[in-house]
């Protein structure tokens, strides 16, 4: 007996007696390691199972395309062996490319670091004057990682002005050399052909055709002013660039290119792409700068296919 969803087949078979499925006709062998390597506003790990519900019939033939790649967590758990990711984030591209590239580096310079307040801001204050010209990119990378580690709640937060703002998280142990995990993350990279840019959203959407599949996770349009986070990247996130995005995708539709875009659950959200198949799903928020707004929201996901 089989049972179909839109994107994966499940094969009932007996196995010492009991009944159990088989996923079939998905995705290649993944990495369990492979998982996200920082903590990230928005991420994408407890929605994964909904996500990929609502992926295309057939994904594994398709090139993935994530224009916001954020904390990877929808990469990292589909593992594609074609990717093209991008961030308009530099120092969170930055972080990408040197796991790629100089892992044993990072992890010697990861293990420098001390979980002691007065160290934090003294890091974080590298990019508030011209010291921070001098830092390596693996110098960065661990910066980042380190700060991500050891801040309140996990928030990478910038300011107007480009710095890094979030206080001191005051953890007992964070986990700040994740060995495995980096270790993992830096072979995945490089064992498949994963192209790491740098920029804005609209010049990688011009890299896809008819045969990709887009996955859009932009910053969120908020559920209210208080709930208003966009101090992922200097400047910010508007309603100006949430319909840019919009005209973006009837682009990608009118080419024939299928994408999956994530968004907030509101009038303006729904409005914005009401002739595409919208699903409203549950999502458990642990990351916020606001304490009563953790806990479980309403998220879109919008398709441009059945």
């Amino acid at each position: 007996m089989y049972i179909c969803t839109r994107s994966l087949k499940l094969k009932v078979v007996c196995f010492n007696g009991c009944l159990t499925y088989v996923m079939i006709g998905y995705m290649a062998k993944t990495n369990k390691l492979v998982v996200p390597f920082l903590k990230w506003v928005g991420g994408k790990r407890q929605l994964m199972p909904s996500i990929i519900e609502h992926l295309p019939e057939n994904i594994s033939s398709y090139k993935y395309i994530e224009p916001f790649i954020g904390g990877g967590a929808v990469l990292f758990h589909l593992q594609p062996k074609n990717a093209i990711i991008n961030d308009y984030n530099k120092e969170l591209i930055n972080v990408y490319e040197v796991i790629k590239n100089n892992i044993d580096e990072l992890i010697l310079d990861l293990k420098r670091h001390k979980n002691e307040s007065a160290y934090f801001y003294e890091l974080r204050s590298l990019d508030r004057n011209e010291k921070f010209k001098n830092l390596t990119p693996i110098q960065r990378a661990s910066r980042i990682i380190f700060l991500n580690k050891t801040c309140f709640n996990g928030l990478y937060r910038v300011n107007n002005a480009g710095e890094f703002n979030a206080p001191f998280g005051r953890y007992k142990n964070p986990n700040i050399v994740n060995e495995p995990t980096l270790k993992a993350v830096n072979k995945y990279l490089n064992m498949n052909n994963i192209k790491i840019q740098c920029g804005d959203y609209s010049e990688v959407l011009k890299l896809a055709n008819e045969k990709s599949f887009v996955y859009l996770d932009p910053p969120y349009h908020p559920i209210s002013e208080s709930s208003n986070f966009t101090g992922y990247i200097r400047g910010g996130w508007n309603m100006y660039d949430q319909i840019d995005l919009r005209v973006a995708c009837d682009e990608l539709d009118s080419k024939g290119i299928k994408f999956l875009l994530s968004n907030s659950s509101t009038d303006f959200i729904k409005d914005q792409y009401k002739k595409y198949k919208i699903s409203a799903v549950k999502a458990n928020r642990s990351i916020n700068s606001i304490g009563t707004e953790r806990g479980e929201i309403d998220e879109l996901l919008i398709r441009n296919y059945e």
